[in-house]
Parts: C-alpha cells; structure tokens; sequence
C-alpha cells in the first residue's frame, strides 16, 4: 500500500490530523454551538452596546449623530457577517474537494481509515467488511462519512451567509433601538439601554447553549466592564 497519503504516518495519527484539520475548517468567529445567524445576532447586540456606551462616555450623543454611527456601523457589521460566512463556505468546499481527491486517487488508504474508524466504534469480523465495502461502493456516500467521521464536519450545520448576516442586522437593529428609547426617556440612557442589551443578550445565548446564565452573564459583564473602564479612566487621564 502506498503511503504518500499518509505521509509516513499511521492510521490513528492520519485520523487524528485529519480531526484537527475538520476543526480548524469549522472554526468560526461565532462558534459552532449556535446557529451561525443566531449568534452573528448576539455578537451584535454586545459590540454594538458596547460601541454605544463608549461613545456615551466620550461625548454627547445626539439623534442626527446616532444615526450616522447607526448606519455605518449596519453596512459594516452584516458585511463583516456575511463575508466571514463565505469564507467559511469556502473552506469546506475545498476540504470537501481535497476528500473527493483522496476517495477517487487513494481508496486502499481511505478504506484503511473506514476500517479504523468502524473498529473504533467496536465492528469487527464479517459485519465490519461488510459496513466497508458497502460504503466502499458508492463514492458519495463514502464521501459524506469522511467528512462526517474522519474530519467531523456536519455539513447541515453549515448555514448560508446570507442568514447570518441578517442576524448581525437584527442583532444591530435591537441595540441601537434600545439606545435610541434610552436616549430619549432615560437619564444616561444610552449607557443603560447598552447595558440591559448586553446583559439580556448574554442571558439567551448562554440559555440557548444550555450553559449556566448567571456565570455567563457575570463573565460577558466583566469583559464588557473592563473594555469600558479602559475607556473611561483613559479618557480621565487624557482630558
């Protein structure tokens, strides 16, 4: 058998590269958790709230003001969504190239990997010849099992750009409406609305996730505080 595929390693070492290569192809800004459009929504709604209260502090917003940052700040952040989604797209259709590639140019070693993989999930004997050479069999299928089982790519979870950029949207639309309602009826109104903002959108995110909501709304607090404070006490220093 050759091992030009392998590149002088092993099965298992093979199969873990390949691992860590599917992770780094699915790694994303927003992570892999949430939905891509989902969390492009919260990550929004935390910059934005952030931007919003930095601003506060560093002058006196007014209406015709909030709206220039509001529109500039939309453009950039569905684009900046929708181009980080289509770079991830682009991604896993060149690893889904390479495997294609590698099931039509190696089989002896892709059928090697199959083996290991499905020995691993404890076949053995007839039954797992069997799973190999049907799979073996049809290309595509094959195919779809690689990247699902050698690389862990669960190509459903790949969402559109597009969406995902509408998220981003939706999540800059519901910050800068909840400044736009402090700015008008509250004392130091766009420090608070930004503040419920990150609050109540660390909250679901962490909800969603099903991780603990008090820890995470602690942490994003803290984060958000310190970026704050940065400004606040350069700003003292400064004027």
């Amino acid at each position: 058998m050759s091992t030009d595929h392998f590149e002088g390693k092993s099965v298992p070492e093979h199969l873990k590269q390949a691992r860590l290569k599917g992770a780094l192809v699915a790694k994303e800004v927003h992570g892999r958790e949430l939905s891509g459009a989902f969390a492009a929504g919260i990550d929004s709604v935390k910059e934005t709230s952030l931007l919003l209260a930095v601003l506060a502090l560093l002058i006196t917003p007014t209406w015709q003001l909030s709206l220039c940052l509001f529109a500039g700040w939309l453009v950039w952040k569905v684009g900046r969504s929708a181009c980080l989604g289509w770079a991830r797209l682009e991604r896993l259709h060149r690893l889904i190239e390479e495997e294609r590639f590698e099931i039509e140019h190696h089989r002896d070693q892709e059928k090697a990997e199959l083996t290991e993989m499905y020995e691993a999930k404890g076949f053995s004997g007839k039954i797992l010849g069997e799973i190999v050479e049907t799979l073996m069999a049809d290309d595509n299928r094959l195919l779809m099992v690689m990247l699902e089982e050698e690389l862990g790519i669960a190509i459903e979870s790949y969402e559109h750009p597009l969406s995902q950029a509408v998220g981003a949207a939706v999540g800059t639309l519901i910050a800068f409406g909840l400044a736009f309602l402090g700015f008008w009826f509250l004392p130091l109104g766009m420090s608070i609305s930004a503040l419920v903002a990150f609050v109540f959108s660390s909250a679901w995110a962490a909800k969603r996730e099903r991780n603990n909501r008090i820890k995470a709304v602690v942490w994003n607090l803290a984060v958000g505080l310190l970026a704050y404070g940065a400004a606040y006490f350069l700003h003292d220093l400064l004027f």
